[in-house]
Order: C-alpha cells, then structure tokens, then sequence
C-alpha cells in the first residue's frame, strides 16, 4: 500500500525550475490521497500565473511513475494557487468601522431602569462633546423611541451599489435607532429568536453610524440571544451592569457580570451603576429613604471587583422626564449632574480598559 509519506519523499525531489527548490520545502502540495482507485494531490502555486505550472505537473507524473511503476494511476492533480492574479480578492466588510468604543449596558432583570440610564448617559456623553450613538437592542420591549417622544419616527433608508443604509434619529446630540421605529407602539413584537437577531443584525451593520466616540447598546434584560448575537457581530469594549440596591436584583446582577466575564465571551466588565439607590421627596430634597436597600450595589461591587461607577436616586424628575421625551440629563439639576458624573467615570474606566487590555474580539461560536 503507498502511503502519503513515500508520495512526499518523491515530491520532495520536484524542483520547481525558477525557484530551485522543492515543491515540498516551498509549501506547494496542500493535500495528499492515496488508496484503491489511486493517487489524488493538490498543487498550491504561490500565483494563478505561474509560467511553470504545467511542466511541474509534467514532472509529478514522471517521477511517481518512474519509482513506483508505470502501472501507477494517478486520478487528479487539483491546481489551488493562493493568489488569483487579476481577480481583486474579496475582503470581508468591516462592521462599524468609524465607532471607537461600543458599551454594552445591560441588567440581570427587567425593571432596574436600564434603559433609563441608558438614555440619560448617552445624551450626558453627549454633552460633554463626545459624538455618540444609541442602539436600542431590547427588541420586545423598546421603549427608547417614549423617552426621546419620537415614536412616530421613522427612519429614511439610503441605497447605495453596496447596500442599504438607513438614517438614525439624531436628537439631543445621539444618534438613535430602536425596533420601536419599525413597528407601531400597540402592537407586540411577537418574533422568534432568529428573527429578532438578525433584526438586530440589521440595525448594526446597516445603521449609518458614521464617526463615533461611544456608542451605546441597550440590551434586554437578562441573557439572551440577543446578547450572544451582539459579541458575535462586532468586537464590544466593555459592558456595564444596571441593577437596584435590593438582594433579588443584585443576585441577577451577578449572573450578568458572569455572562460577560465568560471564557466564552469575555467583555471586560466596566462598572455596575445602582439605580433608585434612595428616594428623595421633591419637598424634602435633602432627605434619602432608602426604600430598595442601602449600598447593595456597593457591597457586590467590591466582592465581585468592579467599580462602582455611579448611585442615581429615585426622584420624580427622572420619571416625568422618561414620560415625556425630556430626558433630565438634559437639565443642570442635581439629578442631571449626577448622570454627568457618571459619563465622566464611564469614559475614566473605558480609557483604563484600553490602556491596559487589548482590544475585544468577536466571538466566534462554531458550533
């Protein structure tokens, strides 16, 4: 029976006449295949046009013909260059290519005022002069679109030879786009997991995002497909966690942080925001009650290493400013200035991360 070695030793005394040296030491067979029916191998030429090509495959047959018989059958020389001279080799599209850094925001359970923290820090980053994006990622549940009272809004699509592009809502500095622009506020979203994924897909790889510093991606609740599908397609910076003070939500809040901080996945987790960590009456604005509990987001930052990167109180404003698309961090309120306080420590934390860690990868699940 030939075996491939025996194959690679005759190989190995082809000489490629321009280069003078074997084909075997110059990487140029990829593949050999001996049995019954005979001998099947694949040339792998630096270029499509090299002029000696043909002689080379002259020569294969010879020599294997010449020291194991010429009774030898030899089936397919398969010819694989790695370079097709005169065809422009595709490359794959780069998926945002003008966004600097992409922010996860995401919480253990519904509930917490994810989205509400995720609305007044973009529209905070903003302030501060950076160019920043929002992407609604909470597919069955957007409410993005109530808080910026554009929920009549609906997004202009620009074709090109490429592809589609379509035009986020540009309001109060951020760039905006949300499942909420494509569907009618009563109706529910009843997709699949598939279908709100690639919808996602969509909103990622076809938002004309342009040159941002920061965009931001309200997740769902929870993990999710959602989640899987956002660290497959482009490569997140970092992630932070919205939770209450109380032990129910800390406890999911800590499933979230083990989700990013994965072998499988591993975004760096930025910081845990608490929200609703007191409540202050409009009449007694120095007064706190700390009705959800006191520092439980304090204390599960310091067990689980993470910065604590900002305590928002429970207050009125914040609510009427959801209700009616005027987001309080738009005022200069103690409020406002606390969500200012914490854009400041997200950027101080994103600037460590990259100093000190390298660049996030997609993931890429093969099975």
């Amino acid at each position: 029976m030939i075996t491939a070695d025996q194959i690679q030793k005759i190989l190995s005394t082809v000489i490629h006449p321009e280069k003078k040296k074997d084909i075997i030491s110059l990487g140029m067979i990829a593949e050999v295949n001996t049995g019954e029916n005979g001998i099947s191998l694949t040339l792998t030429p630096e270029k499509s046009n090299d002029p000696f090509i043909s002689s080379i495959k002259s020569t294969i047959v010879r020599k294997l013909k010449e020291v194991l018989g010429p009774d030898t059958v030899i089936n397919e020389i398969k010819i694989q260059p790695k370079i097709i001279v005169g065809k422009q080799q595709e490359k794959p599209r780069e998926i945002l290519p003008g966004v600097s850094n992409i922010i996860a925001v995401a919480s253990g359970k519904g509930g917490v005022g994810k989205t509400t923290i995720a609305v007044n820090l973009a529209i905070s980053l903003a302030r501060m002069g950076n160019t920043v994006g929002l992407l609604d990622a909470d597919i069955f549940g957007p409410s993005v679109p109530k808080m910026f009272n554009e929920e009549k809004f609906r997004p202009e699509v620009r074709r090109d030879d490429q592809a589609d592009h379509i035009i986020p809502l540009t309001k109060y500095g951020v760039k905006v786009l949300s499942t909420g622009f494509f569907v009618d506020p009563a109706d529910a979203v009843i997709w699949r997991g598939p279908m709100a994924s690639n919808f996602l897909k969509q909103l990622i790889t076809q938002g004309d995002w342009g040159q941002l510093d920061y965009l931001l991606v309200d997740l769902p609740p929870g993990t999710s497909d959602i989640h899987l599908t956002l660290v497959q397609e482009v490569p997140v910076t970092g992630a932070i966690v919205i939770s209450t003070p109380q032990d129910v939500a800390l406890a999911d809040a800590i499933k979230g942080i083990a989700m990013f901080r994965s072998n499988k996945i591993e975004v760096p987790v930025l910081g845990l925001v608490e929200n609703m960590s007191w409540f202050t009456p409009a009449e007694l604005p120095e007064n706190k009650y700390y009705i959800f509990g006191k520092d439980g987001c304090r204390k599960l930052a310091e067990k689980m290493n993470v910065p604590l990167l900002g305590q928002i109180p429970l207050v009125q404003s914040i609510c009427e400013g959801s209700d009616i698309g005027q987001p309080v961090a738009l005022s200069d309120s103690v409020t406002g200035n606390a969500f200012m306080a914490l854009a400041e420590k997200l950027i101080i934390q994103v600037e460590k991360r990259n100093k000190e860690q390298r660049p996030t990868v997609k993931l890429e699940i093969t099975k």
